[in-house]
């Protein structure tokens, strides 16, 4: 066996068997029994002879038969360097004094000095250092760039468009566009925190523009140009522009103007969702009625992009429908003030938009009420009274109050599942109300609605396919509805819906019915 002077030379293990008994060996029967394990050495000048003995777990590697335990020995023979090395390693522990009993402290976790690491510098991470933020640096380099530019707004789209690779526009964005609306910064409120220093200002900006609805659309196309390039600027500007309406009071008339033209045109092309006019129904700029004048201007600027369809259907999608009213104070939310007001201003598209809106809300306040006094069986004559009160109060037509109770009568019973059944439940159920629809049937534009109502109705509740022509009949004997009315609806005043199915089962009454004009006519000549 090979020897160096820096590896144990040996490493064996040596099952005792000579502890088998007890009496074989005391002193390793007395380890065996406390079954723990006793190092000793063998010293010489240059060699250590390390011997440990170590009780194996019963079931271990060196059990013998019926489970005893057996010991082994461990020889290790070591350089007397290493030994020595190991030695001068060990720290030297001083002798611990008696432990007397001591209440514990409690304040220890309280104490001011803290454990410190010597010697160990701690970098921080790249992610998580915070650059600092410095908008005038950022408003310094937009503002030289943008009188570099000059008038040249394909000039000014270039640089904002170049500058967004080094400069941080998701960061900085509110400066952003306050320059390129306003010219500067803006502090809360509205006003120019660089009022006084010329050079931290430009005048190529939306509000330096002409007052000219081509100038401001040109103005348009830059914000349209940077937010397609910037997608993430899309939020930004629509909160910047809901800021800016809000500081409406800080600007002078002609800068309201040009903002409200360049918001209507945005809002026509889409770049500003119809939201951002929830702004404009804050108390302060309400009272002042500076919201409806800004509204005005507005709504022309967006016309004169899109149509008026355009754009009552955008106040639809963000429920803006309901609360044009909202535009003006307390005591002038009317429909009246608010239609001479937009019809004063050539905005009478808006006007007649608003009181159609209105009228639906009162329509559905109507139905649901009606609703109600059928389902409790209320007389027919106070059902009367009460509709012609809500439709003079509310300068409701007929036309229009006819469809509401043929929705309400349909409504206020529960119909048959059988088909061959339904009719005879329908007729019955008609007859009873047919006198509450004759009331308010006596223009041929009202019994023209109520026919198109009655064929909607059975197109779209298979079961009154074949009952048609019988509800037909019944209104026609019930003077509910006039031979006229019913010739032009066959003619051209039908429904797309199943009209070649209702129209088959009219055939034999409408040719009835002109049989009986005819006959009628004759008569009158021999008279």
């Amino acid at each position: 066996m090979g020897v160096t002077a820096c590896q144990p030379l040996a490493l064996l293990q040596l099952p005792t068997r000579c502890c088998r008994r007890e009496g074989a060996c005391p002193l390793l029967s007395v380890l065996f029994k406390l079954r723990n394990a006793l190092c000793f050495s063998f010293v010489s000048p240059f060699w250590v002879l390390r011997v440990s003995f170590v009780s194996l777990p019963r079931g271990g590697a060196w059990s013998g038969a019926g489970g005893r335990r057996r010991p082994c020995v461990n020889v290790s023979v070591l350089h007397s360097s290493i030994v020595s090395r190991r030695r001068c390693c060990r720290r030297v522990r001083s002798p611990s004094p008696p432990r007397t009993a001591q209440p514990p402290d409690r304040n220890f976790m309280n104490k001011n000095q803290k454990p410190v690491l010597t010697g160990q510098r701690f970098k921080t991470r790249k992610r998580d250092e915070k650059e600092k933020f410095e908008p005038t640096v950022f408003r310094d380099t937009i503002v030289q760039g943008l009188n570099e530019a000059g008038n040249d707004l394909e000039a000014i789209a270039k640089f904002l468009d170049a500058a967004g690779s080094r400069l941080d526009y998701r960061r900085y964005a509110d400066t952003l566009f306050d320059i390129l609306v306003a010219g500067s910064m803006l502090a809360p409120g509205g006003t120019r925190i660089d009022d006084n220093d010329k050079t931290k200002m430009t005048n190529h900006c939306v509000f330096f523009a002409d007052e000219d609805h081509d100038a401001i659309r040109n103005y348009a196309q830059v914000f349209n140009k940077l937010i397609r390039r910037y997608k993430y600027l899309e939020k930004a500007f629509e909160d910047e522009i809901k800021k800016l309406l809000l500081f409406l009071k800080a600007f002078t008339e002609t800068e309201q103007t040009k903002l409200a033209m360049l918001s209507g045109i945005l809002l026509a092309n889409g770049t500003l969702p119809a939201t951002i006019l929830t702004s404009l129904f804050t108390d302060n700029i309400v009272k002042e009625g500076i919201a409806a004048s800004f509204a005005v201007k507005l709504f022309k600027a967006w016309m004169a992009e899109k149509d008026a369809n355009s754009v009552t259907s955008a106040l639809r999608k963000a429920n803006l429908d309901k609360r044009l009213l909202e535009l003006f104070p307390a005591n002038r939310q009317n429909v009246d003030h608010f239609a001479k007001y937009f019809t004063e201003a050539g905005l009478k598209e808006l006007s007649d938009f608003l009181r159609v809106q209105q009228s639906l809300g009162t329509r559905k306040e109507l139905q649901k009420e009606l609703q109600e006094r059928l389902s409790q069986e209320c007389p027919i004559k106070e059902v009367v009274l009460y509709v012609k009160e809500e439709m003079k109060r509310n300068e409701l037509p007929e036309p229009a109050v006819i469809g509401l109770l043929w929705t309400c009568v349909m409504n206020a019973v529960e119909w048959n599942k059988k088909e061959e059944l339904v009719a005879e439940q329908a007729l019955k159920h008609l007859k009873q109300y047919a006198p509450l629809l004759a009331v308010f049937s006596t223009q041929g534009q009202s019994e023209l609605i109520l026919l198109q109502k009655v064929q909607e109705y059975c197109y779209d509740n298979i079961h009154f396919m074949k009952a048609f022509q019988k509800i037909v009949v019944l209104f026609y004997k019930a003077d509910v509805l006039s031979e006229e009315a019913i010739l032009k609806w066959y003619k051209e005043a039908h429904v797309a819906k199943g009209k070649s199915v209702f129209l088959d089962q009219m055939k034999k009454f409408v040719e009835w019915l002109q049989n009986a004009e005819e006959e009628s006519e004759s008569e009158g000549e021999e008279n």
